[in-house]
């Protein structure tokens, strides 16, 4: 048996990708494969098609053929075994099998081919070991990145410390600047300011009036009791007449424009987008877009256990064009016997609960079309799943404070479920009334401190095999443990709990189905920890 390529090619002839395994010319490949469309006969069972030099064996996939040319001594038994090992192994890597879909994942496909046949002959193999193959881990490559990891860590330490120094350097300099406009403040009139923390001290004279015209800020004074790399924001006494102004001073832009100038990153002290939020989805290009979202409510104790666990899905569908509104939707549930589904009260439920297949109960009448309405479409089905199993929570957290002395050491831990790869995650703990912010000294990933609200957000960017496990610890002034509950948690991913999915578009008035795109997320609407 000799298999001289594999090929996946659409009806009309179009070649996708095309892996040979003998030497042969480009112009014959192209010749072999071009001629296949006008081979097939219409109504045939046959699954191959002999010419005089070549075999040729296909399946249909949907709208394309998976080819494989063969000569014809080869034994046909063995070429069904080797057609039905790719078949498999295609839907493992393409997302929508499509010519677009097909295209994207090219690569990976020419590499799975490969495992399975080598100098044209099937290898005894099975899809779990080929995708077990091509995912073959690189211990050269961890360790590169580890280093990599090591010195990106380096930098950001110099940065860190180089920037204290210009901060010092900038606050002595301030302090030596106004040393001698100290003694104008027994002269009388000059109001002088003080910013401390949160307390301003305000007097005033006889002499020369009491207009604001001597004012001493010390404003550089809050840079150096501030987090490393954080602008600062400084309360200044407001001038008479006008109420409590919050924001920078005109002193603490020139400073950080002049750490920007020395090529000092600054991060702005910005509030983060919650990861939960809806973030403005792209605006559809595709003639027919279905979005499955799921909004998880959840709430974990401190100790362990699940008191709340409550999953909401909906699948929408959004038209553009109203030619297109005559249409089915086929959808595949996931099988997920916790789920329980309910369809709009316009689509046929019969028709839903024998064949999976979303319709309208009046077929001719088309589905609305446009973005004028709702911008998340028309809502076909909805589905919602209860359970007080821990093992299905995709994210726990566990948080140990403990009192030392006059300090309060917090340990907290994230373990993640392997189901799901999360993306944006932040953890929002509360923390007591602080002067300023606390002392964190291990962290995987970034922290944030919300002075106004006390939280100490740890944001995550993405959470996958790499690193399915983290912690943080801090320190704070004693605090009684149950200040730091209850904590929130935010984030979002691509896959969902009833691994919802759209096969095919089936066009009422005939013809072929027309393109269709679907968008899936899993986001956390309530997810705290008690």
């Amino acid at each position: 048996m000799v298999v001289l390529a594999a090929s996946i090619v659409s009806k009309s002839g179009k070649v996708l990708v095309s892996r040979q395994f003998v030497d042969m010319s480009r112009i014959r490949v192209e010749g072999l494969l071009a001629a296949f469309p006008k081979l097939i006969g219409t109504g045939k069972q046959h699954t191959y098609v002999e010419t005089e030099n070549v075999r040729y064996v296909y399946q249909p996939i949907e709208g394309l053929y998976l080819l494989l040319v063969t000569n014809k001594q080869s034994n046909i038994l063995e070429d069904l075994d080797t057609l039905r090992l790719l078949s498999k192994l295609v839907p493992e890597y393409c997302m929508s099998l499509d010519e677009e879909g097909i295209c994207k994942t090219a690569f990976e496909l020419i590499f799975a081919f490969d495992e399975v046949i080598s100098l044209g002959h099937k290898e005894n193999v099975t899809v779990t070991q080929v995708k077990q193959y091509c995912e073959m881990e690189s211990h050269e490559e961890k360790l590169h990145k580890l280093v990599l990891q090591n010195k990106i860590n380096e930098t950001k330490d110099v940065m860190k410390r180089k920037a204290n120094e210009i901060d010092k350097s900038k606050v002595e300099k301030s302090r030596g600047e106004r040393g001698g406009f100290k003694g104008l403040q027994g002269m009388g009139s000059g109001r002088i300011e003080t910013s401390f923390s949160e307390m301003s001290i305000s007097s005033s004279g006889s002499g020369f009036g009491s207009g604001p015209g001597f004012g001493l800020t010390t404003d550089a004074d809050s840079f150096s009791s501030k987090p490393k790399g954080r602008p600062p924001s400084s309360a200044t006494a407001p001038p008479k007449g006008l109420g409590m102004q919050l924001g920078k001073t005109q002193k603490t832009n020139q400073f950080l424009e002049s750490l920007k100038a020395e090529g000092e990153v600054i991060l702005e002290d910005v509030q983060p987008k919650a990861a939960s939020s809806k973030l403005a989805a792209p605006p559809p290009t595709d003639p027919i877009t279905l979005t499955v979202e799921e909004k998880l409510n959840v709430t974990l104790k401190r100790d362990g256990g699940v008191s709340n666990f409550d999953v909401q899905g909906t699948l929408s569908l959004q038209i553009l064009n109203q030619e297109d509104g005559l249409i089915q939707v086929q959808i595949e549930t996931g099988g997920n016997p916790g789920i329980l589904f309910k369809t709009h009260p316009n689509i046929n439920k019969e028709l839903f609960s024998n064949e999976n297949i979303l319709g309208l109960k009046d077929p001719n009448r088309p589905f609305p079309t446009g973005q004028t309405g709702d911008a998340a479409g028309v809502g076909l089905l909805r589905w919602r799943m209860q359970s007080v199993d821990e093992s299905l929570v995709p994210l726990t957290i566990n948080c140990w404070p403990s009192v030392s002395g006059n300090e309060t050491y917090v340990n907290i831990e994230y373990e993640a479920s392997s189901m799901f790869d999360l993306r944006n995650v932040t953890i929002s703990v509360p923390l007591p009334a602080l002067r300023e912010a606390p002392n964190v000294r291990q962290i995987d990933g970034e922290w944030r401190y919300d002075s106004r609200n006390s939280i100490l957000q740890w944001s995550i960017l993405l959470i996958d095999n790499s690193n399915r496990s983290g912690s943080m610890e801090f320190v704070v002034p004693p605090a009684d443990s149950s200040a730091f509950f209850p904590i929130s948690v935010q984030f979002a991913a691509t896959s969902t709990f009833s691994d919802l999915k759209v096969l095919n578009i089936l066009p009422l008035r005939g013809g072929s189905p027309p393109k269709f795109s679907q968008r899936t997320q899993l986001i956390s609407e309530n997810y705290d920890v008690v």
